[in-house]
């Protein structure tokens, strides 16, 4: 079946609420957990919770590393889970049309749990950066940034990012579901796991420095993993031109870690 068959389908007032509230407490949680390890940190005194090793204190061991990346894991399930709706939405309304023609269909969930594997991986990376950022100092057991220089450059590589073909050619992706749905479209289970891991790996081409951003920000500051959250959400779906965002934002991220390098004391 062609995905453009089902373009001029809506699904029901039933489905969209089964789908939206799927996305939305899959979110919820990830949310509630985030926000509860912000506070925990904030208040050790009140709760045992793990904590990055200090330099020097004890070495990193493979649990400290399993559980960097489930709050890793953690955080991108809240972030970019609202942010796969209308790819999501798509892939429900083309679903919905093959069941009504009595044809094979799968489980919305199986695409969801492909593009959540992508940011599964990205999870992994992620960890895997930051662990030597503690063990060299850069990064204090709070997840916050020391170095003026490591947080400027960081911006600066994001918002040079914003500007790069690869990141116009993964925002205009996952700008345009039907697109993809047209020209990736995988029968079957594991054909639509693949498909939304492949819809996973461009929305990580699209944000992972965006998401870079948290190592000069602080990785737990709940402030900021809102506003990056709300950006991509923006950036996805705004109707204002995508590349007038992207000149704007790579510029203001220049400038800003221009001015964290002037900081620094060379």
């Amino acid at each position: 079946m062609n995905p453009l068959d089902a373009s001029s389908s809506n699904l029901s007032q039933q489905d969209k609420i089964i789908v939206i509230t799927g996305l939305l407490t899959v979110a919820a949680l990830g949310w509630i957990y985030m926000f509860y390890l912000a506070w925990a940190m904030e208040n050790m005194h009140l709760v045992d919770i793990w904590m990055p090793p200090r330099g020097g204190e004890r070495t990193w061991t493979a649990w400290d590393f399993i559980l960097l990346f489930l709050m890793w894991l953690t955080m991108m399930l809240a972030m970019m889970t609202p942010t796969a709706a209308p790819m999501v939405m798509m892939f429900t309304t083309v679903n919905k049309q093959k069941k009504v023609r009595q044809q094979p269909y799968v489980s919305t969930f199986i695409f969801l749990a492909g593009y959540l594997v992508a940011w599964a991986i990205f999870s992994i990376v992620a960890s895997a950066i930051q662990w030597p950022l503690h063990e060299s100092g850069l990064l204090n057991p709070m997840m916050n940034s020391r170095s003026y220089l490591m947080s400027g450059g960081i911006l600066i590589l994001a918002g040079l990012y914003q500007w790069t073909p690869m990141k116009n050619v993964c925002l205009e992706h996952c700008r345009t579901p039907l697109g993809f749905l047209m020209t990736a479209w995988k029968d079957g289970n594991f054909g639509a796991f693949k498909m939304g891991l492949h819809h996973g790996l461009f929305c990580v081409g699209c944000c992972w420095a965006l998401m870079a951003i948290l190592f000069a920000v602080g990785v737990m500051n709940m402030l900021w993993v809102t506003l990056i959250t709300i950006f991509v959400l923006v950036e996805k779906i705004s109707p204002i031109s995508p590349s007038l965002v992207r000149m704007l934002t790579g510029f203001a991220l220049i400038a800003w870690g221009s001015y964290w390098l002037h900081l620094y004391p060379w």
